[in-house]
């Protein structure tokens, strides 16, 4: 007879997530063992398979709902006005908004991808690559003409925000949503200050 499904299953898995997202990203992945992850979450070891087969399997299922969760989030923004410099800004802001609290995904984004299988870390990237293209639309609707149609010059220029906004949780650990909103509009500002005068 099949398992049967406890009713608070995802509840669990989530949690198992996000223990697992902290412990990844204080001890690193390669030393992190499903022990550790189990003893974190306060279950036993042969609980722990009972919602992963693998360490790799937690660990894509962690960014994959991580990061499709941004995605769904950054593409479907509703902007409340035509303004371009203000949809930026708005844009700025739901980045960091939908980034908090997941300052340890953010960390075993970085160091740990590799780990998976190279159709996994393809998909995560689609995910990244989704949300990147709406930031720079924002963008370009307010650089100079010269800057908007030069593919080259406005992926640096979009990578380099991007930057800017994916590092914050390495400049301040606040996880106060009006700081990070303040933050957000500072770095947008400055990009929307900085565009006219950018050598073309």
């Amino acid at each position: 007879m099949a398992r049967t499904i406890a009713t608070d299953y995802a509840d669990k898995r989530r949690a198992i997530l996000r223990a697992a997202a902290r412990l990844f990203a204080d001890e690193g992945f390669n030393k992190a063992s499903m022990a550790n992850v189990a003893t974190a979450c306060g279950i036993s070891k042969a609980n722990i398979y009972h919602y992963y087969p693998s360490k790799t399997a937690l660990l894509f299922d962690m960014l994959e709902s991580h990061l499709r969760m941004v995605r769904d989030r950054l593409c479907a923004l509703e902007y409340t006005t035509d303004d371009p410099k203000e949809q930026l800004r708005m844009f700025f802001v739901e980045v960091l908004i939908v980034y908090q609290g997941a300052d340890a995904e953010h960390d075993v984004l970085i160091n740990a991808t590799q780990a998976l299988k190279p159709e996994q870390q393809e998909q995560l990237k689609q995910y990244q690559r989704d949300f990147v293209r709406v930031g720079r639309e924002r963008l370009a609707a307010i650089c100079p003409p010269e800057i908007a149609q030069d593919k080259a010059k406005l992926w640096a220029l979009t990578m380099s925000i991007f930057g800017m906004l994916n590092w914050h949780y390495k400049w301040s650990k606040s996880e106060d949503p009006e700081t990070r909103r303040g933050h957000a509009i500072l770095m947008a500002d400055l990009v929307i200050s900085g565009l006219p005068n950018m050598p073309t």
